[in-house]
């Protein structure tokens, strides 16, 4: 099934018919066996039509986000830890990403709070500053506020890599600005774990036309969503649960840097396609989120 959070409700799809939850956002998805009980509202909530809750979708989407932070996982993929290692070789830093790739702890950083995150159709911005920018799509865990996981949802961990590259002691300021995170379009809520055949693609358009397209299987990543879940979970707490971005799986080549007015997909099998545009920072962006 899949929730979605839209500025007027809630609406949950499941077996083709479209319901509206009227329930505040953090107290509908932090709780356990999300998917049971969902599954047992149904005859209790209101049912509306399939034409009618399309349309409020498209014209009301927001990121399904509540109160919850976003964090995420690096290196988790062989093909990011090839890209760090060269983004990084010039600064003598190249064999930090090699050892993260084969320790027992993973790489966890903080990401987002939530009105730094884009959602579908939103902007996510590249830094001025910067001369290497990649989006970065990411199979993304919702996980409750006792550590399980419940949803999955795609995400974009914007990047610049020319800042992370310089000196690794750089990250945060690599990945942590306005719109530096995107996710939708929505809550993928499964009875069960996520299949390791997932696809996850992603495509770049400039000017309408594609320049870059790419996808891979979330088989490929070195660790499961409940051993990264486990270590978020070991010393924090989190009131409403938290999202977490399991690592990027595609890297465009080390010739592509994004430009104001790209556009990205990515696509997860199950939850649908997290669509974006690429811009700058400005003020009245900044003002509109507080």
């Amino acid at each position: 099934m899949k929730l979605y959070k839209t500025r007027k409700v809630n609406i949950l799809v499941h077996e083709d018919d479209y319901y509206v939850i009227d329930m505040d956002w953090n107290q509908l998805i932090n709780r356990d066996n999300l998917f049971k009980y969902l599954e047992g509202s149904l005859t209790d909530i209101v049912h509306i039509k399939a034409d009618d809750a399309v349309k409020i979708i498209q014209d009301e989407i927001v990121a399904p986000i509540g109160d919850q932070e976003v964090w995420a996982a690096g290196v988790t993929y062989l093909r990011s830890m090839e890209a760090r290692m060269e983004e990084s070789k010039a600064s003598g830093g190249a064999d930090l990403y090699d050892k993260v790739y084969h320790a027992d702890r993973p790489e966890l950083f903080f990401k987002s709070l939530p009105h730094r995150v884009a959602g579908p159709n939103g902007v996510v911005n590249i830094r001025k500053d910067s001369k290497w920018d990649v989006p970065e799509p990411e199979l993304t865990l919702f996980i409750n506020s006792a550590g399980a996981i419940q949803a999955y949802t795609a995400g974009n961990d914007m990047s610049s890599r020319s800042i992370e590259g310089e000196n690794a002691l750089y990250l945060p300021q690599a990945k942590i600005y306005e719109r530096s995170a995107a996710l939708g379009p929505c809550l993928h809520i499964l009875n069960g774990p996520i299949s390791p055949e997932t696809l996850i693609e992603m495509t770049i358009r400039r000017n309408s036309e594609k320049v870059y397209q790419d996808s891979v299987r979330f088989e490929r990543m070195k660790r499961s969503p409940e051993e990264l879940a486990g270590y978020l979970f070991r010393e924090c707490h989190f009131e409403y649960g938290a999202f977490l971005m399991t690592g990027t799986c595609l890297v465009p080549p080390d010739t592509f840097t994004l430009a104001v007015g790209d556009e990205v997909d990515i696509l997860v099998d199950g939850v649908g396609t997290l669509t974006n545009s690429i811009g700058y920072i400005d003020k009245d962006q900044i003002l509109s989120a507080i």
